[in-house]
């Protein structure tokens, strides 16, 4: 009864993330780097996959390169576990962090393979040559693919990977990040389907104050400790969704989001009945590696 009160409550809020919520798929299924279980991560081979298996939602990572590029990859650098350099050799652990993104034009980001070395936290990943893609590229690559095969059109879950204390070294400054990511978005004319989501708080501000029409998503790792009111004071308004790691959801976590007009979508959820328990929670979505499990 209490639940359906607060929902009746949220219903009649006026928030700017409340509007935004209305043409989310009603259980939003995301497939986590496209779906770093089965291809590798955040490819366009992998969000062709994810898109045939049915995510409603593609994740993934955004990073800029030193030609002012939007490139897609979670690591700032080139990952000794996923890399394969041109001349067939492998990225060292320690050396890693000499190769840079940031520091690299685009077409040098092209040089390294980030397909064919077995990954391995996901031995079951399909191993193919492939590179790191422009968000533009995979953008189109996207649209067409599913216009093609007549599929829904998906929404785009996009990370800002920065930090305060990497400006400049692994990324640019918050305001520049973000114009270079929403210039990409705007021309290819997706700006109803984006969520910018982020750790980072600055970029996520500036998406709100500068582009207010865009979905924007809070993401929470599982030590944060802070009540859901100091985290939403640091940010300064209410997102469209609020992301923690799964183990933070909680009935009563989920209760106070709802009433303040935000879906809730944890992450990283890769078993199944886990699952099946966050649903019948009440969450508005999942974010996964293995979109095949929904």
């Amino acid at each position: 009864m209490y639940k359906a009160f607060l929902i009746v409550i949220a219903m009649f809020m006026t928030t700017s993330s409340k509007k935004m919520n209305e043409d989310l798929p009603a259980f939003d299924k995301e497939g986590h780097r496209g779906c770093r279980g089965l291809m590798p991560e955040n490819t366009i081979p992998a969000m062709i996959k994810a898109i045939e298996i049915g995510v409603t939602t593609l994740e993934m990572d955004a990073l800029i390169t030193k030609d002012k590029k939007v490139i897609i990859s979670h690591d700032p650098f080139f990952n000794h576990e996923i890399t394969t350099k041109e001349d067939g050799t492998y990225i060292d652990a320690k050396d890693e962090k000499n190769y840079v993104i940031y520091k690299m034009d685009y077409a040098e980001t092209q040089k390294f393979d980030v397909g064919l070395k077995p990954n391995p936290q996901f031995p079951a990943q399909q191993k193919m040559a492939v590179h790191k893609p422009l968000l533009s590229d995979l953008i189109d690559s996207v649209e067409q693919f599913c216009k093609a095969q007549k599929k829904p059109l998906p929404f785009y879950n996009i990370e800002t990977k920065s930090l305060a204390t990497t400006d400049n070294i692994y990324h640019p400054e918050p305001e520049e990040f973000v114009k270079l990511l929403m210039d990409v978005i705007v021309a290819k004319k997706i700006i109803s389907r984006v969520i910018i989501q982020s750790f980072d708080p600055r970029t996520l501000q500036i998406v709100d104050q500068k582009y207010p029409m865009v979905k924007t998503s809070l993401l929470i790792v599982g030590y944060d400790k802070r009540t859901l009111d100091a985290q939403l004071d640091q940010l300064g308004f209410t997102p469209t969704i609020y992301s923690p790691e799964q183990n933070l959801v909680v009935d009563s976590l989920l209760d106070k989001c709802h009433m303040r007009g935000m879906k809730v979508i944890p992450w990283t959820v890769d078993d199944k009945s886990r699952i099946e328990r966050l649903k019948k929670m009440g969450v508005d979505g999942i974010i996964t590696d293995f979109p095949n499990l929904f």
